[in-house]
């Protein structure tokens, strides 16, 4: 098992016993083993999403745990396949993308519509995999900031996908088309018993103020999650929170200030707590990110947002860049970090 205290160095004391007092854990809908019974058997979903969410908790070396460790690789369109595979080029070929989900133990592989459909007769029984559906190609110049469409949700279930994918930049002019296309998505996913995943991001540039920049406010941030359980997203990926008063320092919009007086405090911890409690307190499960690859420092800072996570009463963690962009065994090597944060009986919820 990994030494979590050895790479959490001098905050663990600070992440490893706070408290969080503001939104109590009794007041969350926390994950575990019985959380599709606990949780989601409440709500509407039709027993196909309930049996495809349980295959995601099955697999890999969380089974049976209720938390995900899932390996996302859309980057070849998000971020040219170039930047993306040249560190390590063998992933060029999605098979090796898949391969490394199953050797690090992964619950699911997330990737496009032409990486999964070239593989998916020679992996869809063996790892559940989540197609996702639009993206931010950079291709086009000058830049923009927007999510097309690559793939329809009927493609993701003939090709056995447990559960689809989408972002919204939340925020953005064109967010609104993008709010309905994706709860066009999410209803027929949902017809044909597939889980949904929505990457609740932000993207403004008044969201930048003052030399702060807000992308990754707790309120802020919270309300994308809002916005997301809103949508029926069965899972809420989100950047995890590094700050908070978006909307009071921004000024903008509508906020109170028990948000930050009362539900809130400058721990991290608190802050992710927040993120859940507006996921409906935990009813749609909280994902964080794991950000890009800076090297050295990538298997610390991997097991530090884990145990944000999870003692926030996060679900898990999405990570690529940090395990795909590495030889495999180094890969594997975060990815079971990762996975040991979820495991470990002394990471508890805070």
């Amino acid at each position: 098992m990994t030494d979590i205290a050895q790479l959490l160095g001098s905050e663990t004391d600070s992440l490893l016993t706070h408290e969080c007092r503001g939104i109590p854990a009794a007041s969350i809908h926390a994950p575990g083993p019985d959380y599709i019974d606990r949780v989601m058997a409440h709500g509407d979903r039709r027993p196909q999403v309930l049996r495809n969410m349980q295959a995601l908790f099955d697999h890999g070396r969380l089974g049976g745990s209720g938390y995900l460790s899932i390996l996302p690789v859309d980057q070849g369109v998000e971020h040219s396949a170039g930047a993306s595979f040249a560190p390590n080029p063998a992933y060029f070929d999605p098979a090796n993308i898949v391969e490394l989900a199953i050797e690090g133990g992964c619950n699911a592989v997330a990737s496009t519509l032409g990486g999964l459909s070239s593989v998916a007769r020679r992996y869809a029984h063996k790892i559940p995999m989540l197609l996702k559906l639009n993206h931010n190609e950079t291709l086009s110049y000058p830049a923009m900031f927007d999510q097309t469409l690559f793939a329809q949700v009927e493609q993701a279930f003939e090709m056995g996908c447990a559960a689809v994918g989408a972002t919204i930049y939340f925020g953005s002019p064109e967010s609104r088309r993008q709010i309905a296309e994706v709860s066009e998505a999410f209803e027929r996913a949902h017809q044909l018993g597939m889980v949904t995943v929505l990457w609740a991001y932000l993207r403004n540039p008044a969201f930048k103020h003052q030399g702060h920049d807000y992308h990754t406010a707790a309120d802020l941030t919270g309300q994308a999650i809002h916005l997301a359980a809103t949508l029926k997203a069965d899972i809420v990926k989100q950047k995890l929170a590094e700050t908070n008063a978006g909307y009071r320092d921004i000024g903008f919009g509508h906020t109170h200030g028990k948000v930050y007086d009362e539900l809130t405090s400058d721990h991290p911890i608190d802050l992710a707590r927040y993120q859940v409690a507006s996921s409906y307190m935990g009813r749609a499960g909280l994902i964080n990110s794991g950000g890009g690859s800076k090297g050295h420092s990538d298997l610390g800072e991997a097991v530090r947002t884990a145990v944000i996570n999870k003692r926030a009463g996060g679900m898990g963690l999405i990570s690529g860049r940090k395990a795909f962009q590495k030889p495999i065994a180094e890969g594997v090597e975060l990815l079971n970090a990762i996975q040991d944060v979820y495991l470990s009986e002394d990471v508890t919820l805070a």
